[in-house]
């Protein structure tokens, strides 16, 4: 994967930021994109320390203006994008449906799949006119099943795998793949947030077959696979990083 360029969102934590290690540890040249921009100058540092090429552009991915100059500013110091990672999103506020808020799904949907389709939208725009590409989105274990106590964070993942099959359709003829990975309970922030606390993780991990919580180097490495001509006849599909969890 040398010298393939890649541009990652939502990467100053958790899957966002082992993707940007992953992609430089096989020689990629980087675009990190995310609201810290404290963050994305501490990664970009340890990115460049690997050996790697790597630039941070702050952007909001639910802000259309931001993402189309993100994508811009990738071509204009690469001349083209090849892999695009859609990591930025985030856990929703947790409760009952009939608690959630035109608010609170608003915020959810917002960074979830307006994020995502403002993403797409613009890497396919430069993908397709250059007749090659891959974008891989970030689902969870959550976009094919139901919680009761995360409607909104549901919801908006099973619209991310609809966003992707859809696009997937679209970009086929171009030499364009769009696929998801769909990651089940990982060590980040967000699934301590999610679990309520890192004492409920014990619990989780004890219901996974693997018997245990995967890591983000795990999502990262499959995402990286997905990436790779190794993945070149898959298209249009979610990959489950569960540790079993959707078997059962």
């Amino acid at each position: 994967m040398t010298e393939t360029v890649v541009l990652v969102t939502g990467a100053t934590a958790g899957i966002g930021r082992a993707t940007a290690r992953a992609f430089a540890r096989e020689g990629a040249r980087l675009i990190c994109s995310g609201r810290n921009a404290t963050a994305g100058a501490t990664l970009v540092a340890e990115l460049r320390e690997m050996g790697a090429e790597a630039e941070f552009v702050a952007a909001d991915v639910s802000r259309e203006e931001e993402v189309r100059q993100l994508v811009d500013r990738t071509v204009a110091r690469y001349g083209r994008l090849d892999v695009a990672v859609n990591s930025a999103g985030t856990e929703g506020t947790p409760g009952s449906i009939v608690d959630q808020t035109v608010e609170s799904y608003s915020a959810t949907f917002g960074a979830n799949v307006l994020g995502t389709f403002l993403s797409m939208k613009h890497e396919l725009r430069v993908m397709l006119q250059q007749k090659h590409g891959v974008v891989v989105n970030l689902s969870s274990t959550m976009g094919s099943r139901g919680n009761a106590q995360n409607p909104m964070y549901v919801a908006s993942k099973h619209a991310i795998e609809g966003l992707t099959k859809s696009a997937a359709l679209e970009a086929g003829r171009s030499n364009v793949r769009v696929n998801a990975v769909a990651p089940g309970p990982i060590d980040t922030g967000m699934l301590e947030r999610i679990a309520g606390g890192v004492e409920k993780i014990a619990a989780v991990a004890a219901a996974i077959p693997a018997g245990r919580i995967g890591t983000a180097e795990e999502v990262a490495d499959a995402i990286v696979f997905m990436a790779s001509d190794r993945a070149r006849y898959i298209s249009g599909q979610i990959l489950a990083v569960n540790g079993g969890k959707t078997a059962m």
